[in-house]
């Protein structure tokens, strides 16, 4: 099955431009220079994304690898004001994602008692994927940050300096756009990075917080319409161009513990994330962390993520921001 996607393409002199890739060729869009422009002239026509990309005509052929090579391809979604592009998450979606949660939390625990991460995970395999029209249980939530926070395919993730690590979590982003009229509508899903910091998670769990407040990455395609149910794809760290860890994951609702739904009714059930205009990237869990298998990534090493639909890899380098001062004044 050829899946659709749609890519954000910058060129050298700053022009932007959306890319419509079908199977193996790839095309840009006359007349298209944002995804969300894109997806708000789909909402005020009611119709669908495809077709309102397909609406548009064939503008030139494009290599969307040899353009992602050259630095080319942006983030599948963004915000003119970044301050309206917001970051989320649910953890303990999926089959496999509480062995490594557990292990992280279990020393806070004594004798038979069932850690917090053990209990909500057992929750969502209970209710998580309730019948349609219906709320089942409610998933662990988080908040990354705002636009300012998301890198393109290709960038480096920067740790702050205070960060105690750098850690990969390969998975999928819900990418929305909320209507004029307050309806969050899902434009598709995009390869991501949620990249955190376990070192400090691991020290107490209600640190969480802190430890999501950090850059994340998206691959370079949307994918649209209907998602496989099962996704299989790889996570690597490279260090000096050499792979020192790789691992297999699986995602789509296949191998998760909520629906995509339940995850999405939990997120905007509240009215603040439903302002129109705006964009969330919401990412949806995994189950593969290299923190689990005990590596510690260093400076310089590259997370490298593939996965089938997606044609293209997210890669981006490991680095530390510069150590400055905080100073709180008095007015």
């Amino acid at each position: 099955m050829a899946y659709l996607r749609l890519l954000q393409h910058r060129a050298p002199d700053g022009a932007r431009s959306v890319i419509f890739a079908e199977g193996d060729s790839a095309h840009f869009l006359p007349g298209a220079t944002s995804v969300r422009e894109l997806a708000l002239r789909a909402i005020a026509a009611g119709t669908n994304l495809a077709e309102t990309a397909r609406a548009c005509g064939r503008g030139d052929p494009v290599d969307i690898a040899a353009a992602l090579a050259a630095g080319r391809l942006l983030a599948p979604i963004d915000h003119p004001d970044p301050a309206h592009l917001l970051m989320t998450g649910t953890g303990l979606t999926h089959l496999g994602s509480a062995e490594g949660r557990d292990k992280m939390h279990q020393a806070a625990a004594s004798g038979e008692k069932q850690t917090d991460s053990m209990r909500m995970f057992l929750e969502g395999l209970e209710g998580g994927k309730p019948a349609p029209g219906s709320a089942g249980q409610q998933p662990e939530w988080f908040y990354k940050g705002d636009g300012s926070q998301l890198v393109g395919p290709a960038d480096p993730l920067e740790m702050p300096p205070f960060a105690q690590d750098g850690g990969e979590e390969p998975e999928l982003a819900g990418i929305y756009i909320v209507g004029e009229d307050g309806t969050p509508w899902r434009l598709g899903l995009a390869l991501a990075n949620e990249f955190s910091d376990h070192v400090t998670e691991r020290h107490n769990y209600l640190w969480l917080a802190h430890s999501k407040l950090r850059q994340a990455a998206l691959g370079p395609e949307l994918l649209l319409g209907a998602p496989p149910e099962h996704i299989e794809g790889t996570s690597r760290i490279l260090r000096d161009g050499r792979s020192v860890w790789e691992k297999p994951f699986l995602s789509g609702e296949g191998h998760m513990s909520h629906s995509f739904a339940n995850l999405e009714h939990h997120h905007f059930k509240y009215d603040l994330f439903r302002r129109p205009g705006d964009v969330h990237v919401h990412f949806f869990g995994t189950a593969t962390l290299s923190f689990s298998d005990g590596v510690t990534p260093r400076e310089g090493d590259m997370f490298e993520i593939s996965a089938a639909p997606f044609t293209l890899p997210i890669a981006n380098a490991l680095i530390r921001g510069a150590a400055r001062s905080v100073d709180v004044r008095m007015l």
